[in-house]
């Protein structure tokens, strides 16, 4: 009796499908549909060579941007989303056509659903650096899109929604929760490539200093996440006064354990905003010399001619003293002290080293070089040779070789004499009876 009800029941829910099946499937609605969808796929595909081709073309034409290519991974992903995210647009557009001539639309409809996904998978995992947590929302993305092909989507949002909390006085249901992960992802992806094109149009755009530039980049990026912040929370009702004081209360106590972090924070935007260091300029600590590599918000990078890199608190570039050498121009002049004995030719001796100067690779011509005659030492006439560089940050010391080697070479060959210091010792008079016997012990 049973075995006979459950066969009967097979033998008409199959009865039913094999009716649907040739009704609905084997039709031929479901084949001018299978027909638009098939045209709006090759359509989408014909589109995508034509803007991968002007792609092509802007970035032979604009060098700078293939510099910028590194930087930019949405163009690549750009790429990768053209045909699903066009033949998508192409099949909805359908769909709502058959939609307002009451046309069937259900092959329509499930395509649309399925490129879209295919849409979001390819644009919101293919950055991702965690594959785990890539496969988890590719799994979550498909079955999204399953619920709404097999149209089981409703009883699944009241599912969720049914399912709630309350946090303080602000009801939140689990639908809220995964939406609000959803937004999340959507408006990170959306801050973090808006923040790089933002970046790359100050960058190639504009004519400010390479400081404003770093400064207003990092502006528009505390901007544009602060912005998908507040946006999340007030999406989930929470009430934005209660971080107001949370935040005040937890700035108050960190603001003594963390006194050198924030003082580094700003210090860093000080620096970006006056311009007196920005990357690219020389400077001097101490007896160190060394050009700004990087400027960061907590630190700044500085580079010395030996290739070590010095991680500099931004702290100490605002309180100590810094010389900049690249600050207004990069006209820097040199002094090379030297020493002529008075036995010698003094304007042979400047004559040869300006013309030591003259065929020294870096001094510049004009400003000319000068030979300055400074005072009569115990031992020498004490002169200067000055000369001016424009290229501070290719290194100064080796300049300052070049010049000592070629003022040794042509003060050897002519004979100019560069004195040591010397001691002339004096013996008044030694008592007779000390030369005889010697000293007594």
């Amino acid at each position: 009796m049973v075995n006979q009800f459950n066969l009967a029941h097979l033998d008409t829910l199959w009865s039913q499908a094999r009716e649907h099946f040739f009704q609905q499937v084997l039709s031929w609605a479901m084949a001018v549909q299978v027909m638009v969808i098939a045209g709006a796929i090759l359509l989408a595909h014909q589109a995508r060579l034509v803007i991968n081709t002007w792609l092509d073309r802007l970035q032979a034409k604009c060098a700078s941007i293939s510099e910028l290519s590194g930087d930019l991974p949405f163009l690549i992903i750009f790429r990768k989303i053209i045909h699903s995210s066009l033949a998508c647009v192409m099949v909805w557009v359908a769909h709502e056509m058959a939609d307002h001539f009451n046309w069937p639309r259900e092959a329509l409809y499930a395509a649309s659903i399925i490129l879209l996904a295919l849409t979001l998978v390819r644009l919101l995992t293919e950055s991702m650096t965690n594959r785990f947590w890539a496969k988890i929302l590719v799994g979550f993305i498909w079955l999204w899109a399953a619920l709404y092909v097999t149209h089981l989507i409703e009883p699944w949002l009241n599912l969720l929604s049914n399912i709630d909390f309350t946090l303080g006085q602000v009801h939140i249901s689990l639908l809220q929760v995964m939406r609000a992960s959803f937004f999340i992802l959507l408006l990170y992806w959306l801050s973090k490539n808006l923040a790089i094109i933002w970046r790359a149009w100050l960058m190639e755009g504009s004519d400010l200093s390479p400081g404003v530039q770093i400064l207003l980049t990092r502006l528009g990026g505390l901007f544009l996440y602060g912005a998908s912040v507040v946006l999340i929370l007030t999406y989930l009702g929470l009430d934005l006064t209660v971080f107001a004081l949370f935040g005040g209360a937890l700035g108050l106590g960190l603001g003594f354990g963390l006194q050198k972090v924030f003082a580094n924070l700003v210090s860093g935007f000080i620096l970006l905003a006056d311009k007196s260091i920005k990357p690219g300029d020389v400077i001097q600590l101490g007896n160190q010399y060394g050009w700004i590599n990087f400027l960061g918000s907590r630190y700044c990078s500085v580079v010395t001619r030996d290739g070590i890199e010095h991680l500099i608190p931004n702290e100490n570039l605002i309180t100590n003293e810094v010389i900049n050498w690249s600050y207004s121009q990069n006209l820097v002049r040199l002094k090379v002290p030297l020493g002529v004995a008075y036995g010698s030719d003094l304007e042979q001796a400047r004559d040869l080293a300006l013309e030591a100067a003259g065929d020294a690779k870096r001094v510049l011509k004009d400003p000319k070089p000068s030979f300055q005659l400074m005072g009569f030492g115990d031992n020498a006439v004490n002169v200067e040779l000055r000369v001016w560089i424009h290229n501070p940050q290719n290194g100064i010391q080796s300049v300052k070789s070049d010049l000592l080697w070629g003022i040794w070479r042509r003060f050897r060959d002519q004979g100019i004499e560069m004195p040591y210091p010397q001691r002339d010792v004096h013996l008044k008079s030694i008592p007779d009876t000390l030369l005889r016997t010697g000293p007594q012990e």
